[in-house]
This record gives C-alpha cells, sequence and structure tokens, in this order.
C-alpha cells in the first residue's frame, strides 16, 4: 500500500444532480454512515477508514472526487460511483464522466 492516497476528481453532467445524490445517499446509507447537506447539495460516502468520496451538485451536473489508498482500487471505484449513479439516472443514462488523477 502506498503512503499517499490515490485522489481523482470526476464530473458527471446531468439534468437532476441533487436528485442523484440523494438517491445514492439512501441507498447507501443501509451500508455506511452517507450523509446528504441540503445546503450543499453534497453527499459524502465513507466506504472505509481509507476509502470516501463526496459529490456535490453542480448547476450542470455531479462533482466528485473519490479518494481511496491505491490507485487499482480508485479506479474500480469510479467504475461502482458511475454504475449506481446511471442507475438512478436511468433517463438520461449512460452519463458522460469526466475523471482526472490528482
Amino acid at each position: 500500500m502506498s503512503d499517499t492516497p490515490a485522489i481523482a476528481h470526476g464530473f458527471a453532467r446531468c439534468e437532476k444532480p441533487e436528485r442523484y445524490i440523494q438517491q445514492l445517499v439512501k441507498h447507501w446509507s443501509h451500508k455506511m454512515a452517507a450523509t446528504y447537506d441540503e445546503g450543499d447539495g453534497m453527499g459524502a460516502f465513507p466506504f472505509s477508514d481509507l476509502e470516501n468520496a463526496v459529490m456535490v451538485a453542480r448547476p450542470d451536473g455531479i462533482a466528485i472526487t473519490l479518494t481511496t489508498a491505491e490507485q487499482d482500487r480508485n479506479e474500480h471505484m469510479r467504475g461502482v460511483i458511475e454504475e449506481h449513479l446511471d442507475r438512478f439516472a436511468f433517463r438520461e443514462a449512460p452519463l458522460a464522466y469526466d475523471w482526472k488523477d490528482q
């Protein structure tokens, strides 16, 4: 395991970012302490002690920051996030995702 976390910033263009983040928080809150802040339109997803994602609703989509312990795991979790967001955004899926490693 690397001492430096793998961090990626992503963006998913969509029409209803707040709704999709809220649905994902509700879905994942059965497995983790996922939270949603209506004031900021922000969802926080603590996958483990070393892994988390923060999603923020923007006017034209969802800004995502994903932190994991290793790059391979980061790439895997991007797919998990994309799959779940596309499920909730089924009317406009598949969404276009743009990821950049930090």
